[in-house]
């Protein structure tokens, strides 16, 4: 019997090109971004349960600086929601996952903390 690999879903802007290789596309925003239409964005699913919360959101306002404490916050709402989380790391386990976001910062969003979510809640490491 084979190792079992921890999950680790991939990160891509939503607004990048779909392709065959993203696997099942989850949109982890709250809000629908702007300028994508339902077709192009080529959704699997659409998962605000794992958003962060408006008000952190708004908070962190994509100031990098507050990265570490929005990483911080954004891990207790995602304790609040297990159920919701624990179907990410269970699909990430059968089968190649892509988190999409909107975001421009590629490297401070919520998609970036999301995996590290998972990759540390299936006993992965980063």
């Amino acid at each position: 019997m084979g190792e079992r690999t921890a999950p680790r879903p991939s990160v891509k802007r939503i607004y990048d090109a779909p392709a065959a290789a993203d696997g099942y596309r989850v949109l982890v925003d709250r809000m629908w971004p702007r300028g994508v239409s339902r077709e192009g964005a080529r959704l699997d699913e659409w998962s605000r349960d794992v958003a962060p919360s408006d008000e952190l959101r708004r908070w962190f306002d994509h100031r990098p600086e507050r990265w570490p404490g929005f990483c911080q916050r954004y891990e207790k709402e995602l304790g609040d929601r297990a159920a919701a989380v624990r179907g990410l790391v269970e699909r990430c386990a059968r089968e190649k996952v892509t988190l999409l976001f909107a975001s421009k910062d590629r490297d401070h969003n919520n998609a970036v903390a999301l995996r590290n979510h998972i990759v540390k809640q299936s006993g992965g490491s980063r």
